[in-house]
């Protein structure tokens, strides 16, 4: 759940407020039912649903995501997995109470370890996660960035972080120049397919 988690973090932090919940949707739904686990990630989720329905004024969907998110995030401890979860059910109570706040000041960010976490703290595999969840939401074709994080991982594995390591962490932090970090990394990855097939077979008889 860690790598997930940080992404989800990290990715709501930087105002993707609706993209943030793809992170967390996978090991959520991997978890039974009413363990603490559960309990939090599905509060998270919520959480920045309500904050997605507050900014598209749909307040009625906003106060009761808020609602639901603070029922499930109330029996686990004031920080959970390095989450500050005090400080998001203080903002559950302030959207509840009144989601046009959000047309007044930006959401809370989200504490890990005493800190807002940003793209660029990432470490690798979360960094992975992330650049999946920007890809679908800015609706990048998903196949290149699938290609650039396996080759990356190869990096890694054979003790480099270069070429496929660098791309997945730029398209993740990029922001306004994300299209075309995007179209470097998809040409990387179309040079480095094409040297495999290069190379395939040349040694079998």
């Amino acid at each position: 759940m860690d790598a997930p988690l940080r992404a989800g973090i990290a990715v709501y932090n930087a105002g993707e407020y609706h993209a943030a919940h793809d992170a967390w949707e996978g090991p959520w739904l991997a978890l039974d039912d009413e363990t603490d686990d559960e309990r939090f990630l599905h509060g998270l989720i919520q959480f920045t649903a309500a904050i997605h329905h507050a900014r598209t004024r749909n307040w009625s969907g906003a106060t009761g995501l808020a609602e639901s998110a603070d029922d499930y995030l109330g029996e686990l401890p004031p920080t959970y997995r390095g989450v500050d979860l005090a400080a998001v059910r203080r903002a559950l109570s302030t959207l509840g109470a009144d989601p046009a706040v959000i047309e007044r000041r930006r959401p809370p960010p989200l504490r890990y370890e005493g800190r807002p976490l940003g793209l660029g703290d990432l470490r690798f595999e979360a960094a992975a996660v992330a650049a999946r969840v920007l890809a679908d939401e800015y609706g990048y074709e998903p196949a290149p960035v699938e290609r650039a994080i396996t080759f990356a991982r190869e990096e890694i594995e054979g003790g480099e972080r270069t070429l496929f390591t660098t791309a997945v962490l730029e398209f993740v932090t990029a922001d306004a120049e994300r299209s075309l970090v995007y179209r470097r990394l998809a040409e990387h990855v179309e040079r480095r397919d094409q040297e495999y097939a290069d190379v395939d077979g040349l040694f079998e008889e």
